[in-house]
This record gives C-alpha cells, sequence and structure tokens, in this order.
C-alpha cells in the first residue's frame, strides 16, 4: 500500500489533511512537532486525531525544544503578547509575530528523512496561503523550492523517485476546508486552533477568529469549546 507522511499539528488543517491523505489511499504515518509552542494541548489533540485515525502505534512526536530557546515568536516566546484578532503585533514587518523563524522549513526537512526511511512517496502538510498569507513560509513558491531541494538531497530524488509535498489546501477558504471535512468525516471536536493554548479556545486570537468564521460560513457550528 503507498504510504504517505502527515505533519499532525492536532489544528483543524493538518487534520484535514490526515482525511484526505487517507481518503487518497494512502498508509498514513502522522508525525508531530513539539517545539515548546505556546499551544501546548494542540499535541495531546494530535495524538487524539492519530487514534481516532488508527495510526497510533505508528505516530512519531519529535522534539524540537530549542525553537523555544530561539524564541522570536509569540508561539515559543512567554514574553511576546500573541496578538488579538485583526492584529499582527508586528512592528515594522508585514509578518505576524506568530510567525516562528523557520519552522515549516524544519518540519519539512525532518519529514523528508522520515518519509524516505520508509518508503513514502507523499508528504502532506495543512499550508494556506489566503488565510496566512503573511507567513512566508506558507507561500506555494516556498513549497516548490523545498521540493526541488528534496529531490536533490535524497536517495530516492536522485534515483528518479523523488517524494512529493501535497498542499492540498493552499489555495482553499476555511469553509471550504471545513465543507470538505465534513464530507470526509473528519474529527474536528478532537481539533485545537487557538495560539494561547488554554483549556477552551480563547476565540480572539487570529486563528480561533478564522476558525470560528469559516465554521459559520460553511454553515455548521464548531464543535469544541470556547470561553
Amino acid at each position: 500500500m503507498k504510504k504517505a507522511v502527515v505533519i499532525l499539528s492536532g489544528g483543524l488543517d493538518s487534520t484535514t489533511c490526515m482525511g484526505m491523505a487517507q481518503d487518497a489511499g494512502y498508509d498514513v504515518y502522522p508525525i508531530t512537532f513539539d517545539y515548546g509552542q505556546r499551544q501546548r494541548r494542540e499535541i495531546e489533540n494530535a495524538r487524539q486525531v492519530a487514534e481516532f485515525y488508527k495510526t497510533a502505534s505508528r505516530h512519531k512526536v519529535i522534539a524540537l525544544g530549542f525553537l523555544k530557546e530561539f524564541g522570536g515568536s509569540a508561539l515559543t516566546d512567554e514574553s511576546i503578547e500573541v496578538p488579538p484578532a485583526g492584529e499582527s503585533g508586528a512592528v515594522d514587518s508585514d509578518i505576524p509575530v506568530t510567525y516562528v523563524p523557520g519552522r515549516n522549513l524544519l518540519f519539512l526537512s525532518i519529514a523528508t528523512s522520515y518519509a524516505e526511511t520508509i518508503g513514502a512517496e507523499a508528504i502532506y502538510i495543512g499550508v494556506n496561503a489566503l488565510d496566512y498569507s503573511g507567513y512566508p513560509d506558507c507561500r506555494p513558491e516556498f513549497i516548490r523550492k523545498v521540493e526541488e531541494v528534496m529531490a536533490l538531497a535524497t536517495r530516492v530524488g536522485v534515483e528518479g523517485g523523488p517524494i512529493r509535498i501535497e498542499t492540498p489546501l493552499i489555495h482553499w477558504t476555511k469553509a471550504e476546508i471545513i465543507r470538505e471535512g465534513m464530507r470526509l468525516g473528519v474529527p474536528y471536536h478532537l481539533t485545537t486552533s487557538c495560539y494561547n493554548g488554554q483549556e477552551e479556545a480563547c476565540g480572539v486570537c487570529d486563528s480561533c477568529r478564522l476558525r470560528l468564521k469559516g465554521f459559520d460560513e460553511a454553515g455548521t457550528a464548531d464543535p469544541i469549546a470556547y470561553q
């Protein structure tokens, strides 16, 4: 059976990718990264999602604590506040303070190593250029360049069978993502999107507001609890 690695954060987008990869006929291998993120709850959510898809036995949780030591992001540095919806928090840049420097580059590099080791032909990642246009590592051109490097830097790439990066959500609105997830029976009740990482989602950060707006436009209620 063909295999795919899914970068699973425990959030709405990556969980939708789990459902889409499975629907596409892949034997799914989820990988989650513990990088000292403020939203610690998402790691447990990822475990629950892996259990839902019966992939818990091969779910990898990789420690990248040095990203918290580096700081530089509201998601890893407690001294930087998560801004409310509509505010980037950035002083001299259009890139929001919730951007984690180099995160997706690191994630894809490690996922590539895992994929090559297990013989997977694809990596699914839930990047979205429409809702998160301020993040440089969510752009289509970034994904294309990483694929080029993967083809050059791996044995399978050199031998003519490069690993693909699948980004099925990259141009979709949140409502479109949710509708597709509902069709596939994606367990949104097991997910979290809140940047603040509390027991109940804050409902006011950008990620929460985008999620709530998406469910509203999709014509259905968000199944998770909010403060």
